[in-house]
């Protein structure tokens, strides 16, 4: 299985919180608001494409509306392999991070 970049995870982890309104704009904004940095929509879109590809997420055209000039949203949710994948990586994490000391000035010296 893959190891996920950054931005994938929070791609997934986005998707997941999101529920049924994880479609383009709320998924940035949901990652602009946590990473308190912008996020053109070409960085989200790069990895939904790539995620959907691999099959962590799949996606589901809904309705036209009309304040979108008929044209209609793409959902994302995410799927058992996606759900894996971020468990894997939370456990890669978790290790990597495990015994460390704690962050902070005096452990740089």
């Amino acid at each position: 299985m893959k190891i996920l970049s950054r931005a994938e995870e929070l791609t997934l982890l986005s998707v997941w919180r999101l529920g049924e309104n994880a479609y383009g704009v709320p998924i940035r904004k949901h990652i602009i608001k946590m990473t308190e940095e912008d996020w053109s929509i070409g960085a989200i879109y790069v990895p939904l494409d790539r995620l959907t590809k691999w099959k962590f997420l799949r996606s589901i055209q809904g309705d036209p509306t009309s304040e979108r000039g008929g044209r209609s949203k793409r959902f994302y949710r995410l799927t058992g392999d996606g759900y894996e994948a971020l468990q894997r990586l939370k456990s890669i994490q978790n290790a990597m991070w495990e015994s460390l000391p704690e962050l902070g000035y005096n452990t740089l010296i």
